[in-house]
């Protein structure tokens, strides 16, 4: 009798389940202690739609090193706020389901119960510097678990497609701006 079973000794069965059952506990718990805590209110803070005062720390961390290259240092504050804006109006305008995730999402970045393990950046976003929102972009493009790498596949297009929504981003890359009659 001949033993047809494959064997992968970085990842079993057992130790799958294991990190499933781990990142379900670690966003399920974000997720109960976010909504116990009142963080993942839909609350807008003043001048948005969606987006809440416990993610502009996030976001303002993120923004700009997504935008390096793009966006000399002088034009940054700008373009920051107009990102801003651009995404909120985006996030106005999806299903009520991507709405929720994308929600939870900034709640897992938002917690420090989660941040820190999750992130690697231990301190609040807006102490964080180019080098830890880097480091955390780089941790999640490459982990092994696929909700983090969807996570930052997600975190990628809404602020590429918020900044690249904007008139002042097109010169960079050339676009001359959409067909006019």
């Amino acid at each position: 009798m001949n033993d047809t079973t494959l064997h992968a000794p970085q990842l079993s069965r057992r130790s799958l389940l294991k990190v499933g059952l781990m990142g379900t506990a670690l966003l399920g718990t974000a997720g109960l202690t976010a909504t116990l805590s009142g963080c993942s209110a839909s609350t807008p803070t003043n001048g948005y739609l969606i987006l809440r005062s416990s993610d502009l720390p996030f976001l303002r961390a993120l923004i700009p090193v997504m935008l390096e290259g793009a966006v000399s240092a002088e034009q940054m504050p700008q373009a920051i706020n107009g990102t801003l804006k651009s995404l909120d109006t985006s996030l106005a305008h999806l299903s009520p389901e991507m709405l929720k995730l994308t929600v939870q999402l900034f709640d897992v970045l938002a917690l420090p119960i989660t941040r820190g393990p999750l992130t690697g950046v231990w301190g609040s976003w807006d102490k964080a510097s180019g080098d830890d929102v880097r480091q955390f972009l780089k941790r999640w493009q490459n982990s092994s678990l696929s909700l983090l790498r969807m996570g930052h596949a997600s975190l990628l297009q809404l602020v590429m497609m918020a900044w690249y929504s904007r008139q002042e981003a097109w010169a960079h890359c050339g676009y001359p701006g959409p067909p006019t009659v």
